[in-house]
């Protein structure tokens, strides 16, 4: 492979396929406009390489831009080539990936290459839920290409050398780089939650595999499964310890601990994830409030509330699994809203969507109550009345409009502390205990930590040949 350099175009494919699998198609196209002195310019592949090839076996379409050709720039035939792709993707049912490295569009070809930008965005948003799409930064990508990214289920950006931006950080004023590069992975990731992954390239193109590993070739794609060796009945030690960072308990149910989770960095009190069960892909999405690094020591504390970063990432993730019918399961521990004038803003907008994302996919839905599910905020995450088709709760979950205390301090204002105190305890037991709530059917199963994984491979089981419809309408507005 004598044309094959670090760093290069046609590297990041052979590096991201299995071997030997990469047939490339178009490699001959050029630019074919003449002007400024375009002839004389060399413009092999027209910046982009484009072809498809396997993931451990499984049919993928890559395009790859070539930064050492005219920059990367995006004009009539890079475009094409690209389209091209995409109509091919959509006609075998097969996802698309894209490594972006380019400076925009192409000044030479003026209004073709903005036609081309345009042709682009069509494509994506015809594939969009019809076949997983997924994008890595590796160089520039700024301007009208970061919609590319954004146009994608899921974006990678390497960390160092990257940069995504819509206005350059150089125009917006009082951005300094030292203090905050917007166009970084840092900040796409921590802050905009656009970024799904950040890291190395060799890390981004072994991430691309194993998240190609868990998702569905399509929409009408039968359910992503493989075989397991994990028992079915294993019962999961000391889990109700890992309460509340749920990326640990979500690993301790999966089989093998197989366990990847999108925008870790963003609105970390929520995780969503993918898992497995009985070999079956399962999306997850769970509420956190403690964050525990490699060695297992409490690096991060949180509330037990929704934010409107965990809600709106929540609700993107819902509505993606939905679309590739993945089965979704919720763990769920909260207390109400988070309170603040920022969040404020958006909270409301952002807990209707998550609420809505829910209540419109019929996929199958399990949810767990693992701790206290209080008000509104608990309904919105995967209630028996949004849809929920199976709701198990531990023993010490607690299932109510309040916390017991503060609603007898409101039904009892004037009342001394005694008084208070004891209907609280009353409050409790007729209204927030775990059986009032099973009583009531807003629970099916009460069930023993230990037994969650084999509740929910059992429920999963069940659900397989679930069929749900929703009334005709051309699409929802929320």
């Amino acid at each position: 492979m004598s044309n094959v350099t670090p760093g290069s175009a046609r590297l990041r494919i052979e590096s991201l396929l299995d071997a030997g699998s990469f047939v490339e198609i178009g490699s001959l196209i050029t630019a074919r406009n003449t002007d400024f002195n375009m002839t004389e310019k060399k413009a092999p592949s027209d910046g982009v390489i484009t072809g498809y090839g396997v993931i451990d076996g499984s049919l993928v379409y890559v395009y790859s831009q070539d930064a050492s050709v005219l920059s990367g720039t995006i004009g009539e035939m890079h475009a094409k080539k690209i389209v091209n792709l995409y109509h091919m993707a959509m006609k075998t049912g097969a996802p698309v990936i894209g490594l972006l490295d380019c400076a925009g569009l192409r000044l030479e070809e003026a209004t073709d290459a903005l036609n081309a930008f345009g042709e682009i965005y069509m494509a994506q948003s015809m594939a969009s839920g019809v076949i997983p799409q997924l994008s890595a930064v590796f160089g520039s990508c700024g301007g009208g290409m970061a919609l590319f990214p954004a146009l994608t289920d899921f974006t990678f950006m390497e960390n160092t050398k990257a940069a995504l931006f819509v206005n350059s950080p150089n125009a917006l004023a009082g951005n300094i780089d030292s203090e905050c590069d917007t166009a970084g992975a840092k900040f796409q990731s921590e802050e905009t939650g656009l970024i799904d992954f950040q890291g190395s390239e060799e890390e981004i193109l072994r991430n691309i595999r194993l998240l190609i590993s868990y998702l569905p070739s399509n929409y009408e794609d039968d359910e992503v499964s493989e075989l397991s060796a994990d028992d079915l009945n294993r019962k999961c030690k000391d889990i109700e310890n890992n309460i509340g960072d749920t990326a640990v308990l979500l690993s301790q149910i999966s089989d093998d601990a197989s366990f990847i989770e999108i925008k870790k960095d963003y609105g970390k009190d929520m995780v969503t994830a993918f898992i497995k069960l009985d070999g079956i892909t399962v999306g997850a999405v769970a509420n956190r409030s403690e964050i525990y690094d490699p060695e297992g020591n409490l690096s991060e504390t949180l509330e037990t509330v929704l934010s409107v970063r965990g809600a709106g990432k929540a609700a993107e993730f819902v509505k993606f699994c939905d679309a590739f019918s993945i089965p979704l399961l919720t763990i769920t521990n909260v207390t109400g809203y988070k309170a603040s004038r920022c969040s404020e803003k958006n909270i409301a907008r952002a807990c209707a969507a998550l609420a809505h994302a829910f209540a419109d996919a019929t996929t199958p839905k399990v949810n767990v109550i693992t701790g206290k599910a209080y008000g509104s905020a608990y309904l919105t995450m995967n209630s028996k009345p949004l849809g929920a088709d199976m709701v198990f709760a531990w023993p010490e979950a607690e299932i109510g409009m309040m916390d017991a205390h503060m609603a007898a301090k409101i039904m009892y204002q004037n009342s001394d502390a005694d008084t208070i105190n004891k209907e609280a305890e009353e409050y409790a037991a007729l209204q927030n205990h775990v059986v009032s709530a099973a009583k009531r059917g807003y629970v099916d199963t009460i069930i023993e930590p230990e037994d969650t994984r084999k509740y929910l491979i059992g429920a999963f089981e069940m659900l397989y040949t679930k069929r749900e419809y929703r009334p005709d309408k051309k699409h929802s507005t929320v």
